[in-house]
């Protein structure tokens, strides 16, 4: 066990799935989608895990039995993200205990951003109705490369004038874990996200893997001025 002494630069969270629940919103389109096709509907723990893998998957997974060609299947994605940009917050809310942890982050001084590949399209107007202001967001837009890769990381560091190795990323995503360790933050596996059963987040190699947000407060605000790794 690593000792280190100063408190993190600034916390980073990936998006859907660690900071926010957003799974039933997609629920709920995928489900009017199979409505007009005539399809019985998804319950939540069925699309829980394809929400990080993003909307394509969603759309073939969610309209499986209708075996839909690429064209087809790109009509109805276009079709489900225009309706999510619409309304993207009618049932999306922050995860239990997240509320107090960024009232804990606000009250130490520690800035707090987001980093996704989530378009800027649909973050924006999402952080505005949940009334979110992170210190920094960034989205795959005017990036060169998304996570895995550390650029969205590194500029997220660099917004707020920090050292990339001061930093911690959490996600619940293998790619959010390798493009923490690439951007030399401290990573966290947030193991309450939507994470397939086949997945074991104790094997991305992250610092640490967390089941539930209350216990991430033991790991940013440790008693007195000692973290540990």
């Amino acid at each position: 066990m690593t000792e280190f002494t100063e408190k993190p630069a600034a916390v980073f969270f990936d998006l859907d799935g660690t900071l926010l629940d957003t799974a039933e919103d997609f629920r709920y389109l995928l489900n009017e989608l199979r409505q007009e096709q005539a399809l019985p509907p998804l319950c939540l723990d069925q699309v829980r895990p394809w929400v990080s893998e993003g909307s394509r998957c969603m759309i073939s997974e969610g309209l499986a039995e209708l075996q839909l060609d690429a064209s087809a299947l790109e009509k109805q994605r276009k079709t489900f993200l225009d309706r999510y940009a619409q309304h993207p917050a009618r049932f999306s809310h922050l995860f239990p205990g997240m509320d107090h942890l960024l009232q804990q982050l606000q009250a130490a001084a520690i800035p707090w951003g987001i980093v996704t590949n989530k378009p800027s399209r649909y973050t924006s107007p999402l952080l505005a109705a949940l009334q979110l202001e992170p210190a920094t967001t960034v989205c795959p837009d005017g990036l060169i490369h998304t996570k895995p890769h550390p650029e969205g990381l590194l500029k997220a560091a660099a917004a707020l004038g920090q050292d990339p190795s001061g930093c911690w990323y959490i996600g619940d995503h293998p790619r959010d874990i390798e493009a923490g360790l690439r951007a030399g933050m401290r990573t966290v596996a947030a193991a309450w996200g939507y994470i397939p059963a086949t997945m074991h987040p104790q094997q991305w190699g992250a610092h640490y893997t967390v089941n539930e947000v209350a216990n991430l407060w033991p790991l940013l605000f440790a008693s007195g001025s000692s973290f540990y790794a």
